[in-house]
């Protein structure tokens, strides 16, 4: 409990005052000094997971990943230290995130200066040609985007269902999508403020082509990220793992309703 403690004030702290940074970086022209200062940061979150919270991450299969082009990174989301350890790999990368992070100024505009493809809630074709206009930005750099294809934080061994806005982006940017397989929500599950010290594992896979149909692709997606991420699991040292978990499905609180609904009235 108390190293837990130590790490989310240190955590906590050190993102209010990188996010101050970050704003003040994002007024200089180009990315280069924004993006150097964000990975700064992963490096030094990542040296208080070691450090304070006893948590270690191993990442493999960086070769598995395209060098030339863009392409699209198709991440598991069990923990909000997903995010520290996939920017903390690559020197310039974009993201697709909700809209729910521009209610904060200072996180609007650096997301505004990444590049990051904002998905209104509301949708719509307002939506559409936004995250169309930005993805386009972002394929002619040539960058890599990282996506969570559940939508959801899940908890450690399951998973939610997959939306296909996944499939659309890669039809968009026309290039391979990589899936990323975790466990490190045994050690930072969701948002959770106990910690648990600890090894995790991060895998990038092979990727995935472009051209696949949309059942075909989502069915092939899911089933690479889900298999591997079941499969690493440290089931000797479990962490925040509850077994009973392993292999299930979560809803949304208005899709757990419907269904809940559907079973009082089939």
């Amino acid at each position: 409990m108390v190293r837990s403690t130590l790490f989310n004030l240190f955590f906590y702290a050190a993102t209010a005052l990188y996010a101050l940074v970050g704003v003040v970086l994002s007024l200089v022209p180009g990315r280069a000094l924004l993006m150097g200062g964000l990975r700064r940061y992963t490096k030094v979150i990542r040296w208080g997971m070691r450090v304070i919270a006893g948590i270690t991450v191993d990442v493999s299969g960086h070769e598995r990943v395209p060098h030339d082009g863009p392409v699209i990174i198709a991440a598991k989301h069990q923990s909000y230290g997903d995010g520290i350890i996939m920017f903390h790999q690559f020197d310039d990368l974009s993201f697709v995130t909700g809209d729910h992070l521009e209610k904060f100024w200072l996180i609007k505009v650096i997301l505004a200066k990444m590049n990051a493809v904002v998905v209104e809630s509301c949708g719509g074709p307002a939506t559409r040609a936004r995250m169309a206009e930005t993805s386009r930005v972002v394929r002619e750099q040539g960058r890599r985007i990282l996506i969570y294809p559940e939508g959801h934080l899940s908890q450690v061994g399951s998973h939610h269902p997959y939306k296909k806005g996944v499939w659309h982006l890669q039809q968009e940017f026309d290039c391979p999508v990589v899936p990323v397989a975790t466990n490190l929500g045994q050690r930072w599950n969701q948002s959770d403020w106990i910690k648990h010290p600890g090894h995790a594992k991060v895998e990038f896979l092979d990727p995935i082509p472009p051209g696949l149909g949309k059942d075909e692709f989502m069915a092939i997606l899911q089933d690479r990220i889900e298999t591997r991420s079941i499969a690493m699991l440290d089931h000797e040292d479990p962490g925040a793992l509850n077994p009973d978990d392993i292999g299930t499905v979560q809803l949304n609180p208005v899709a757990q309703a419907r269904a809940d609904r559907q079973k009082a009235n089939p």
